[in-house]
């Protein structure tokens, strides 16, 4: 009895273990991608100078950007404790990760980078944002049909292919997906 207690303990703790690597990694990616692609690239496109547009505009910026941040954020802390593991292809997850979210749409972290390029270029009045949002689009299809879609397909097989059929890469579904049901 003793030792199966040791036992379950190891594998708390070694949960446990794994999840800390899991948040350590996840923050470092953040800092490190969209930290990147959203903050550091804008700035040096921009150096954060604003050009004075329409009021209403600069506002709804601001609401983009903040969305943004409110969908990018928890979906990093998703990959840490239902998937154990991280955005990062380098220390994926242990599981696929289908809840929040994900279950509307695959893809919201990078719909929540592009909110918050969007964002900045409104509130900046910086329109050539616009045009890095669109190569920004255009890179991460790219990469999504190129290399994750196939790997997520060869590493969770059926499971990823049921998920697939029934949340949308780009486009939100009206209602959430729930995990056997079409």
């Amino acid at each position: 009895m003793l030792g199966g207690t040791v036992e379950l303990v190891a594998l708390r703790d070694d949960a446990g273990v794994a999840k800390i690597r899991a948040a350590v990694g996840s923050l470092l990616f953040l800092a490190i991608a969209p930290g990147m692609v959203a903050g550091l690239v804008p700035w040096l496109i921009t150096g954060w100078s604003v050009h004075e547009w329409f009021l209403p505009v600069r506002v709804l910026g601001v609401a983009l950007i903040a969305a943004g941040l409110a969908f990018l954020l928890p979906a990093f802390v998703r990959f840490v404790f239902e998937g154990i593991g991280t955005p990062a292809p380098v220390a994926p997850t242990e599981r696929l990760v289908v809840g929040g979210a994900y279950r509307y749409v695959r893809n919201p972290m990078y719909l929540a980078v592009a909110a918050v390029i969007v964002g900045q270029t409104l509130f900046l009045g910086q329109a050539i944002l616009l045009l890095y949002a669109v190569g920004f689009g255009v890179a991460v299809t790219a990469f999504v049909l190129g290399y994750e879609e196939p790997t997520l397909v060869s590493r969770f097989g059926e499971e990823y292919d049921s998920y697939r059929s029934a949340v949308p890469r780009w486009l939100p579904r009206p209602s959430p997906w729930r995990r056997g049901l079409p």
